[in-house]
Parts: C-alpha cells; sequence; structure tokens
C-alpha cells in the first residue's frame, strides 16, 4: 500500500525542506528577497545552494542540471557533477550560489527566429525561485528560465513570469479600488487535463510513420472504432492500470497533483487530470507528466502517443486548459457566488475576459496552432478554430439583462429529480460543459478546449494572462478618474458587455450554420496554421506585447518564424515519410499480391476455361488501377516535396505551400493507400492495421 502523504514531494526540494535546513537568519533573507522579486545576496545563495545540494546527495545524485524550456516545445538539460578537483588529489562535492543562479549552455542549436546569430552560440539559464528544484534519473533539476547572449528570450518560461508578473499587477489595482486592500497578490491558476494514447510496443515498432511522426499517415478504418462509446469511462485493463499506478507514484513522488485518470472515448485513448495549482508550476509538471507518460509506458511494453490527431477517423487528443484568478487570500476571482447579478467584482472580471477573448481571439487561435492540431480542430472531439465562449444559459441572461438595462430574474436552486426515491435529489449547475466550445465558463473557471495534447501549456496562458491583464488595466484606468466607483464600474460593464456580446455562443459549434453565423459576427476563422500564425505580427498584437513587457517586436517576430519553421519541418518529414514507405513497403506488398492474384487466375483458367475467375478478375482490375493512381500520385508527391524549393525565401509562403500543395496530396495518396489496404490480403499487407494498432493492449 502506498503511503501518498508520505511519499509526496519527496523528491522536491520544497520551501519546507530549505526551512528545515538553512539557519533562521538566512531562510527569512532568502524569503524576503523572493517575495520582494530582489536579487539573492551571494552569502544567501551559497548557503540554498549549498542547503540544495546536500539533500540531493542524499537522494543518490551525483549530477545538477539547469532544466529549461526551449523554443522546441519540449525541455532540454545539460549535466554537470558536483565533483570539484583538491590539490593532494581528492575531490569534494560542491554546489555553489554562483552555479545554482547561472548556468550557461551552448544556444547555438536552439531555434532562435534569427534573433542569434550563428557564431553567438552562448547562452544563459537563470534560476526560477518559484518552481521548486526536484530530483529526476538522480540528478537535481533546477527550472530555469533561458535567454540569448544578446539578452533576448529564447524559451517559454520567461513570457510565461512575466505575464503572470502583468496579471497579478493589474488584477491587484483593480480589486484595490474595490476596497479590498487585505490582498497583496492573485495567481493565474491552472489545471490541464491530459489525454494520450496507449498502444502495445511491438505493433508500435512495425509503423515507419508512427516511429518517425508519432501519427499513422496510412491505414484504413477498423470494423470497430468508437462506434458503441464503450471505452469511454469504461473498466481499465490490468496493464493501463498498472502504468497509471506507477505514473500516479512517480508524479506524486514529484508534488505533481495527479487526480484524475479514466478511459476517453477512443479505443485506447486514456486521460489524466491534475489539482489546480499555479500556471508556472503547472507548466513545468505538464512537461514532466509528458515526460513520465512516455518512460513509464515502456517499461509497461506500451507506447505512450501524444499526438494530437495519431489515428485518423478516431477521436484526437486534447488538453484541456482550465483557467482562473485566485487572490493570496484564498478567493477565487472567477467564482460567481449565490448571487452573481449581484456579485459586481465577479462581473468585472468576466467582462474583463470577455472583452480581451473578443479582442484578441487571433492570439488564442495561434496560441494552439500546430500541424497535429490542424487535424483534430473542428472534428468531433474538439472545438472548432473559431473562437467564441460558451458562458450558459444562466450567465448569458445575467449578461442579456445587464446590456438590456432590464432586470434579471433568477431562477434559484433547479433540482434533478431522478424519479427514484433511494437517490438523493441533484442540484444542478448553472452551467453545463459544452464540448464544442473552445473556451468554454464552468463554473469558477474558464476552459480552454483547444490545446493540442503534446503542446506546452506556457503558449496560451502566456496570451490569456497578457491579454486580461491589459483589458484590467485599462479598466484601473478609467475607474481610478472616477468620482461615483459604482456607477462607473455598473457603466463599464455594460459598454464592454454591449461591444463584445459577439463573442459569446452557447450553441453547437460544430453546425455549419454557426460558421455561417460567425462570419456574419465578424469572428476570425482561422483554420490552418500558417493562417494563424500569420496574425502573431499584426499591429495590435505586437503593441500588446510590447505594451506589457511579454516580448519585444524582434522576439514576436522570431516566435512567428520558429513556429512557421516548426510547421514546415513537420510536414516536410510527414511527406517524405510517406513517400518511403509508399515506395518501399506498400507499392511492392500490393504489386506482389496482384502478382499471385494474376497467377491463381492463370493457373484456374489453365486447368478449365469454365472455371468462374470472374471474382478475381474484378479485384485484380481495382488493385491495378489503384496501384497506376497511387505510382502517379507518388510522383506527385515528390515533385510537391521539391517544388518548396521555390518557396524558401518566404518563410509564411513556404509554409502556405505546405499546408495547401503537400497535405492535399498526401490526403490523396493516403486515401488510395487506404483503399488498397482494404483489398490486399493481410499476410502482404506490410503494416499492422488499425484494428491491431488501437486493440493491442487487450489485458
Amino acid at each position: 500500500m502506498i503511503d501518498v502523504p508520505g511519499i509526496f514531494a519527496s523528491n522536491v526540494f520544497n520551501d519546507e525542506k530549505l526551512r528545515e535546513r538553512l539557519p533562521h537568519d538566512t531562510y527569512i533573507s532568502y524569503r524576503e528577497s523572493i517575495d520582494s522579486d530582489q536579487p539573492l545576496d551571494i552569502h544567501v545563495a551559497n548557503a540554498v545552494a549549498d542547503a540544495m545540494k546536500d539533500w540531493a546527495i542524499e537522494k543518490g545524485c551525483t549530477h545538477y542540471t539547469h532544466w529549461f524550456q526551449p523554443m522546441t516545445g519540449i525541455t532540454a538539460e545539460k549535466h554537470d557533477s558536483f565533483l570539484t578537483p583538491m590539490e593532494d588529489g581528492h575531490v569534494m562535492m560542491e554546489f555553489s550560489g554562483k552555479e545554482l543562479i547561472k548556468g550557461e549552455p551552448d544556444a547555438s542549436s536552439f531555434p532562435s527566429g534569427g534573433i542569434r546569430a550563428t557564431f553567438e552560440a552562448r547562452g544563459y539559464t537563470t534560476w526560477d525561485p518559484t518552481s521548486p528544484a526536484f530530483v529526476k534519473d538522480n540528478t537535481l533539476c533546477i527550472p530555469t528560465a533561458f535567454v540569448s547572449y544578446t539578452g533576448d528570450v529564447l524559451d517559454k518560461k520567461t513570457p510565461l513570469l512575466r505575464s503572470m508578473d502583468r496579471i497579478n499587477h493589474e488584477a491587484v489595482r483593480i480589486l484595490h479600488l474595490f476596497g479590498r486592500d487585505d490582498i497583496t497578490r492573485v495567481d493565474a491558476t491552472v489545471g490541464p487535463e491530459q489525454e494520450y494514447f496507449l498502444i502495445d510496443k511491438e505493433v508500435y515498432d512495425c509503423r515507419k510513420d508512427l516511429r518517425y511522426t508519432g501519427r499513422t499517415l496510412f491505414g484504413a478504418r477498423p470494423p470497430k472504432g468508437q462506434q458503441l462509446d464503450d471505452h469511454y469511462f469504461g473498466a481499465i485493463k490490468q496493464r493501463v492500470k498498472a502504468f497509471m499506478a506507477e505514473l500516479d507514484e512517480e508524479l506524486w513522488k514529484l508534488g505533481i497533483y495527479s487526480k484524475t485518470e479514466h478511459n476517453e472515448v477512443a479505443p485506447a485513448q486514456h486521460e489524466l487530470a491534475p489539482i489546480f495549482t499555479t500556471v508556472n508550476i503547472a507548466a513545468d509538471h505538464n512537461q514532466l507528466t509528458m515526460e513520465l507518460m512516455k518512460r513509464i509506458a515502456r517499461k509497461h511494453g506500451m507506447v505512450c502517443l501524444l499526438h494530437e490527431k495519431p489515428f485518423k477517423g478516431v477521436n484526437g487528443s486534447g488538453k484541456h486548459n482550465n483557467w482562473s484568478l485566485s487572490t493570496d487570500t484564498g478567493e477565487n476571482l472567477l467564482k460567481p457566488g449565490k448571487k452573481p447579478e449581484e456579485n459586481t467584482q465577479f462581473l468585472l472580471f468576466l467582462t474583463a475576459v470577455i472583452t480581451a477573448v473578443d479582442d484578441y481571439q487571433d492570439l488564442l487561435r495561434l496560441s494552439v496552432a500546430t500541424a497535429g492540431n490542424d487535424h483534430r480542430l473542428g472534428g468531433d472531439e474538439a472545438p472548432p478554430a473559431i473562437i467564441s465562449m460558451f458562458l450558459g444559459d444562466d450567465l448569458e441572461a445575467i449578461v442579456e439583462a445587464i446590456i438590456s438595462g432590464e432586470e434579471y430574474e433568477s431562477q434559484g436552486k433547479v433540482v434533478l429529480n431522478t424519479g427514484a426515491e433511494a437517490l438523493p435529489e441533484i442540484r444542478k449547475d448553472t452551467t453545463d460543459r459544452n464540448r464544442t466550445s473552445p473556451f468554454a465558463f464552468t463554473g469558477n473557471k474558464f476552459e480552454f478546449r483547444s490545446l493540442g495534447s503534446a503542446l506546452n501549456i506556457s503558449c496560451p496562458n502566456i496570451m490569456l494572462n497578457t491579454m486580461v491583464a491589459d483589458v484590467l488595466s485599462s479598466f484601473s484606468d478609467e475607474l481610478e478618474k472616477a468620482t461615483d466607483f459604482d456607477a462607473a464600474v455598473r457603466r463599464l460593464i455594460r459598454k464592454n458587455l454591449k461591444k463584445h456580446r459577439r463573442i459569446i455562443f452557447n450553441g453547437d459549434g460544430y453546425t455549419d450554420e454557426w460558421v455561417a453565423e460567425a462570419e456574419e459576427r465578424g469572428l476570425l476563422n482561422l483554420k490552418s496554421t500558417p493562417e494563424a500564425l500569420k496574425r502573431y505580427t499584426a499591429k495590435k498584437n505586437i503593441e500588446l506585447f510590447r505594451r506589457n513587457h511579454i516580448f519585444s517586436e524582434k522576439e514576436v517576430k522570431a516566435r512567428q518564424e520558429i513556429l512557421l519553421e516548426n510547421y514546415i519541418k513537420i510536414i516536410d518529414l510527414e511527406a517524405l515519410t510517406m513517400l518511403d514507405m509508399a515506395k518501399k513497403d506498400i507499392f511492392p506488398a500490393v504489386s506482389a499480391f496482384t502478382g499471385e492474384l494474376a497467377e491463381t487466375i492463370a493457373r484456374k483458367r489453365a486447368v478449365s476455361e469454365n472455371i468462374r475467375v470472374d471474382s478475381e478478375v474484378k479485384l485484380l482490375q481495382k488493385l491495378s488501377d489503384l496501384l497506376s493512381s497511387f505510382s502517379d500520385t507518388i510522383d506527385e508527391l515528390d515533385s510537391k516535396v521539391g517544388g518548396a524549393a521555390g518557396y524558401r525565401k518566404s518563410i509564411q509562403r513556404h509554409a502556405e505551400y505546405n499546408a495547401t500543395e503537400v497535405l492535399s496530396t498526401m490526403e490523396r495518396l493516403r486515401e488510395i493507400s487506404d483503399k488498397m489496404e482494404m483489398c490486399t490480403a493481410a499476410e502482404y499487407w506490410p503494416y499492422p492495421s488499425y484494428g491491431e494498432l488501437l486493440f493491442s493492449v487487450q489485458s
């Protein structure tokens, strides 16, 4: 039996351990520096580093690393030992405050978007004391930010921390106008639900596309997929349960609040949900969660797939970003209370979010734009590319009453009668959970549902924090001039709700009618990643980032270039993988099978002209025609991949070319292949089928 309280955060050097190991005066000095955002005194830094090193060595560590998140979307590490040579030939285990605070990894091969010249290889990591150090693989991992030699931001943590500072400052500023002087800090908090697939490693190893790209590029639909919904919340298989148990234990040791786990809709699909925590720590924890999922799955003879759409025709995997604002007094600023229509503070923060999402809908969309997520958005398992907000009937009615100036009539407590005397009454929530909405209010938080499963959650939360902080700043500017605060707040709420009501939509986001209505409302429909990323450098967005000290214009353009370049490379890699599979495996396999068919027809005809071979002839003709089309489309895709060279002077045009010309040809090649798979004998087909993949974990 696992002693969960006993092991929780046992591999984390948190504030409690630091307080135990530092002299009292030194600990107080450390806390004062951290709480006031002041640089650490070198003597205090040395004491912290020494305590951290001693604890790590007790845990079996010989090395430390500055653990950071470059623009690759994953984490990076460079390991150094604690070893220090002595004059007598012996060694000591040492770790200084200077080594704790600053590291120097080579930055030359990380994506930089052109803001770092090739010869400027140096980069700096700097300790993030707001996210505690932890032990992983017998190495002390120190969460850090990462900047170039020129001081430009090259990571995801630095702008996230900046955005947290902005939302804190502006939320506190608003609250003080309400007379809430007891509140000194507001944090954005997040609970990211993580979806993923688990398949058997043996079948995974037989698929080049999964190994190289993370998704299946070919594959006919199996007879059984998710039609019966029998996997959703079903009994968890023993191999998967064992994986989940070990994952939970390792996450708990790292202080990660792993709470909920269940089967998702698609076969082999599952979900893990943690408890909310501060967004900076939540981002670090989610990166660790994805890393551990992959590693632990392999220990259990399985592979964890985090691609947004690993299988065509079944649900893809997302990551639901549950975002809220919490004060240092324990108050959730997005909790409506019993009478939200009378809760002016809540209504003001709600209005700020509505205003921000409407004004910067393009930033939310591009924050989740990836090559993989393009296959998922708008499908039956994910919201559409059009950003809209779901508030639920009660809140929408309150908003409409405020806009019209009419009195809101509350429906009061609604109780659902189950009709069974043995069952208790169920109090109905004030909002539903609209699965087709990209940005839905779910009681005391907003659930941003458009994130792909592999995404680093820092990106959307940078956008959310920054744009809401900016709106709150403009609200404060207006309210600070008011002579009658209460009247000014009511006017401001009504004015902004009226102006931005177009972003609110409580209906079905999957319908064609909504697409047409959204266009009439003037909402953006950015269907592809290149189309979305083009908006990154819109004047209003650059000004937003610059005004809030998140990115310089150069850093915005660099990020746009990095993301476009990543998109291009992913499509190129997928196209080249398809060509490799098509030329070397699929074409020879179908050709061999048609050859056997032809021989079978010839043998039967040699025995007797009266033996019917109509079926074989029909199948042979069908496969021969498909194989001919397959060959032509291979040549076409080859040409399209080569034709991209003409667009390389413009990264935007290159990405758009890949999104249209290359992807459409890939789709046609797949369509032909999938038809051939359905007509080719299983022993000839070179890859495990969808049925074998999705149902590979049986026990």
